[in-house]
């Protein structure tokens, strides 16, 4: 089952399995993004065996978005060329596929993620694999990095789950501590729409992620008083929907750069 589009009303609704097929989708996300964050493992140090021809090196190349990129697409997409450039495809021709077959390839002598990962947190990897990729081409320039989106109900979007965070400007938050510039959530929207998106709807690694909590709070999850609730960015996928989301993600490209 796709969660595209999916509301947390119809998530009420249907039953416990989907509801955890939908946590699990997320989880896979986040671990996407830096899976050592989330499962409280030390980093490799070492750089991984099958990063050739980049830039990075050390743990930075054990994260899976490091050679697939944000987008999804590796060398087809934005880290076709730059620092973040590897030679390596992306996986969106691996969306779809069974469970069974990612896992394959998660362990396999490429990959060795079964050295480091649970085979809980194997399976989410493979579940946001399969269901939780979106086409970002539809939405987000190469070119000129815009979003098509609509600002009107992003910005309804932003005040309802993410002012009280990023404040109405989007500069209560200092995305980059300790570097000589700030960065704010509209500074990452437009140096990095793939990205924002990507945590617009996985949220943050180490966030805190429980669905019987969030569906207890019916809707209220980003209320100030539940905040604690959540180490970091909360996750919008269950939440808002694909178009939603691309709307709030056009809004933000409207704040402070």
């Amino acid at each position: 089952m796709k969660h595209k589009g999916m509301s947390l009303v119809f998530i009420l609704l249907v039953s416990p399995a989907v509801a955890s097929e939908l946590e699990q989708t997320i989880v896979g996300g986040r671990l996407y993004d830096k899976w050592w964050v989330d499962t409280k493992l030390t980093p490799p140090e070492g750089t991984h065996p099958a990063y050739k021809d980049g830039e990075q090196k050390g743990s930075a190349t054990w994260r899976c978005k490091e050679c697939h990129g944000w987008d999804y697409r590796g060398k087809d997409g934005a880290y076709a060329k730059g620092s973040h450039y590897s030679g390596t495809k992306g996986i969106r021709e691996s969306e779809g596929k069974s469970i069974d077959q990612l896992l394959e390839v998660l362990k396999n002598s490429q990959h060795g993620y079964d050295k480091h990962l649970s085979v809980e947190d194997l399976r989410a990897v493979a579940q946001f694999v399969s269901q939780g990729q979106i086409d970002m081409t539809k939405y987000i320039s190469y070119d000129t990095k815009q979003v098509k989106g609509d600002v009107t109900p992003g910005k309804q979007h932003f005040e309802k789950h993410c002012v009280d965070c990023h404040g109405k400007t989007g500069e209560s938050m200092n995305l980059a501590p300790g570097k000589d510039k700030p960065e704010y959530v509209g500074t990452i929207a437009n140096k990095n729409p793939w990205e924002t998106l990507h945590k617009i709807r996985f949220g943050h690694p180490g966030a805190f992620m429980n669905m019987k909590k969030m569906h207890n709070m019916s809707g209220r999850q980003h209320h100030p008083a539940m905040r604690k609730m959540w180490e970091h960015m909360p996750p919008m996928l269950g939440v808002l929907s694909e178009q939603e989301q691309i709307d709030l993600l056009a809004y933000l490209q409207t704040l402070t750069k």
